[in-house]
């Protein structure tokens, strides 16, 4: 039987490393990282921003800023990476998760990754990250709406076992069994920062 952790879920710092060896930390997000969340969306290629966003502004509007930092830890769950060794402590990525309200079992879903630091496992750290947390939280699906012709977020989704419930115009929707997915992630051996994520939740589950 695991221990009783020794802190809050929101106050873990995972350590862990991309799969080029970069070190990254992985935490959670507050108000508080609002320049690195707009450093980083400015990063970002148009094209990542409309994938992403389903936009392609050079300027996040602060309507799309103030969302993305609501964070509660409970009816919004979110996740950042920061690259340990830059002297910036540069953020390269994030992940949500954000339901409609309190007591909703599901979702919605989204990761982002500056395009520098695409292919490296990140999305898979983040969403094995968020994932075990909103499974703390209670919730069992998540749902992820991308847009049809973004088929490495497609691919992505689909490698953790989420099926298609539909499509609408230009986009297509997924749902996401959160259990699944985590045990997915648990067999998945092409991404070697994935062990350290997976085992830092031990104590919460």
């Amino acid at each position: 039987m695991p221990e009783e952790p020794d802190q809050d879920i929101d106050d873990l710092i995972v350590h862990t490393v991309l799969n080029n060896g970069l070190p990254v930390c992985i935490r959670t997000v507050t108000a508080d990282d609002e320049t690195r969340l707009r450093q980083g969306i400015g990063q970002m290629s148009e094209k990542s921003r409309y994938l992403r966003f389903f936009s392609g502004f050079s300027t996040p509007p602060d309507r799309v800023i103030n969302q993305l930092l609501d964070v509660d830890g409970h009816t919004h769950i979110a996740w950042g990476a920061i690259l340990t060794d830059h002297p910036e402590k540069l953020a390269i990525g994030a992940v949500h998760a954000i339901r409609s309200s309190e007591d909703q079992p599901n979702a919605e879903f989204s990761v982002a990754v500056l395009d520098d630091y695409q292919g490296q496992g990140l999305s898979r750290l983040l969403t094995a990250t968020l994932l075990i947390n909103c499974q703390v939280e209670g919730m069992t699906t998540l749902d992820v709406q991308t847009l049809s012709e973004n088929r490495a977020a497609i691919s992505f989704v689909k490698s953790l076992g989420g099926e298609r419930r539909g499509t609408q115009s230009f986009l297509s929707d997924f749902q996401l069994d959160i259990e699944t997915a985590i045990e997915a992630l648990r067999q998945e051996e092409d991404t070697p920062g994935l062990p350290a994520v997976l085992s830092a939740f031990d104590a919460y589950r």
